[in-house]
């Protein structure tokens, strides 16, 4: 069944209409599937966020968009892709999605920011989706918790964006605010 779900935009949208949005999606319930046929699909997520299944690029935005539903990262780390008869892994060599746009309502504490992901889904930073930011070779990997253990990697003009603004709040420690949770941007080692 093909993908028939528009990608969510920020653009024009209050953050209260934004939280409907995500509220009304329906995602299969990966979570609860545990299917004994097991083995590997072929696909990988490289980590511009380009979906390939046996190393041809997936051009289909909505292709990937319904393989993103039935991800989901296991105990172990491994990515999987589940449905209720079976569960292949997928290659995911950063986080599985990216965020690509960030919109912020209010400020302080009472401050929330939203961000629009790769996969056409949206979260809302806050207790539920968490961000941290993880140390590599290239630099910090800033990651927001999206669902069933998968992250999505802030994209780095987004990253600056957020940067930004945490710089203009002039906190005692670099971070923003976001549902009354306060996020440091900088590795606490």
């Amino acid at each position: 069944m093909p993908e028939s779900r528009p990608p969510i935009e920020l653009e024009g949208l209050s953050l209260a209409d934004l939280q409907e949005l995500i509220d009304q999606r329906r995602l299969p319930p990966v979570d609860k599937w545990n299917p004994e046929r097991c083995g590997h699909s072929g696909m990988r997520i490289a980590r511009d966020g380009t979906w390939y299944h046996e190393g041809a690029p997936i051009l289909r935005p909505a292709m990937v968009r319904l393989f993103s539903t039935v991800l989901r990262r296991e105990a172990d780390g491994r990515h999987v892709l589940v449905t209720p008869v079976e569960k292949l892994d997928i290659e995911v060599e950063a986080t599985a999605f990216r965020a690509i746009a960030m919109r912020v309502d209010g400020e302080g504490r009472e401050q929330r920011i939203a961000f629009a992901l790769d996969s056409g889904d949206a979260v809302i930073l806050g207790r539920d989706h968490p961000l941290r930011i993880v140390e590599h070779d290239s630099g910090p990997s800033p990651r927001l918790l999206v669902r069933h253990g998968l992250e999505a990697e802030l994209s780095r003009p987004v990253y600056y964006e957020l940067a930004e603004l945490a710089l203009a709040a002039e906190a005692g420690q670099p971070g923003v605010w976001s549902n009354g949770v306060f996020f440091p941007l900088e590795d606490p080692k």
